[in-house]
């Protein structure tokens, strides 16, 4: 019986390959690695492999100077090193060959995979057909189990902390930088139990807010300004991911109040329309009603949201022309903006969980704009 989520994962993963007609599936450092060994780590020059059958134990590959870093992580035993002295080719081959694949395999390699690895392997499996892992992980990736779910409300609850901070700061921010602001946020989410950034931080002043992908910069906070805060942090590898527009001080303009409102009305239809069943596209159009009823929908040039997992952009992506269907335990962002060229820009966000009858937000600070 399967008894870490690891292990479990790496089980529903070889279900999965059988099903698909796959022979075997390879992860080098990456998401998907981590997702089912618990060992995560950067690509390096280095030939570090996962390897998982669809029929018998998964096994590591690793040089020699990861293999206490790798036992020490994972739930497999079974972990085979070389060393910078033998040829990784061979060694990759050994691997291979104790594997037991048929003759001419149907391989799936990790998405993310570097060419020269893949290469290597064509060479060491040379009548295998390869394909790309995605094919039986995202679908498993996508639906959350409960060890990832916690990690997720733990990493959205640091977010909520930090964001209330923010608010507490009021007219003290006005005279601070972006920049400096930035760093707060950052202090502030480390003091609430979070692991670094989940990216790097938003705060984007006055017209600044109007670029959505915007980060910061040296300019000054100035009362009355609206301004753009999208930060997040990391919990056992999962993120959160909150978008709020406030103001510290000040007065702001009639459009921005009127603005802010239309935002906060269009996220809040966008979430009500989450459940299980639902279309990706339909949350969508949801906000997107909303903003174009006011008269801004040429203003709002992107998508409603995107999925969060151990990567802050993955499946679903909630736009138009996605007929996928929300299924339970599927997380995502639901964050419509507008966006101002030269004036402003107001974007609201939080992560939700389709459940088994509706939504859960995983994040719940206030969306008003008023500090």
């Amino acid at each position: 019986m399967a008894t870490t989520p690891f292990e479990r994962r790496t089980r529903d993963a070889q279900a999965a390959l059988a099903e698909a007609g796959a022979d075997a599936l390879v992860c080098f450092p990456s998401p998907n690695l981590f997702y089912l060994s618990g060992f995560s780590e950067d690509p390096g020059e280095r030939h570090l492999f996962l390897f998982v059958p669809a029929d018998g134990d998964p096994a590591f590959l690793v040089p020699d100077l990861y293999e206490t870093q790798v036992r020490a992580a994972t739930w497999t035993d079974n972990v085979r090193t070389w060393s910078d002295g033998e040829d990784p080719v061979a060694a990759t081959e050994a691997a291979v060959s104790a594997l037991g694949l048929p003759e001419s395999p149907r391989v799936l390699v990790d998405d993310t995979m570097w060419a020269r690895f893949t290469q290597d392997l064509r060479e060491v499996l040379p009548d295998a057909t390869f394909g790309l892992a995605s094919e039986v992980l995202a679908p498993l990736r996508l639906r959350k189990d409960e060890a990832e779910l916690d990690a997720l409300r733990r990493a959205g609850a640091a977010a909520d902390a930090a964001m209330d901070r923010v608010r507490e700061l009021g007219a003290d921010a006005v005279g601070m930088t972006e920049s400096e602001l930035a760093a707060e946020i950052e202090t502030y989410l480390a003091d609430a139990g979070g692991e670094g950034v989940a990216f790097e931080t938003v705060v984007g002043a006055g017209d600044h807010g109007a670029m959505p992908h915007y980060r910061h910069g040296d300019r000054e906070i100035r009362p009355g300004d609206p301004v753009v805060l999208d930060f997040g942090t990391r919990v056992d590898g999962y993120p959160s991911d909150q978008t709020r527009t406030v103001v510290f001080d000040g007065d702001p303009s009639e459009r921005f109040r009127e603005v802010h409102e239309v935002v906060r009305e269009a996220q809040a239809a966008a979430v009500d329309a989450v459940e299980p069943g639902a279309t990706a596209e339909s949350v969508d159009r949801a906000a997107r009603e909303v903003i174009e009823e006011a008269g801004y929908g040429e203003r709002f040039v992107h998508r409603t949201g995107h999925g969060v997992g151990l990567e802050v952009h993955e499946e679903p992506y909630i736009v138009a022309g996605n007929d996928e269907r929300l299924e339970p335990g599927t997380v995502f962002s639901v964050e419509p903006g507008v966006y101002l060229s030269g004036e402003f820009g107001v974007r609201i966000e939080d992560l939700v969980v389709v459940t088994e009858d509706g939504y859960e937000r995983l994040n719940d600070s206030g969306r008003g704009w008023e500090c």
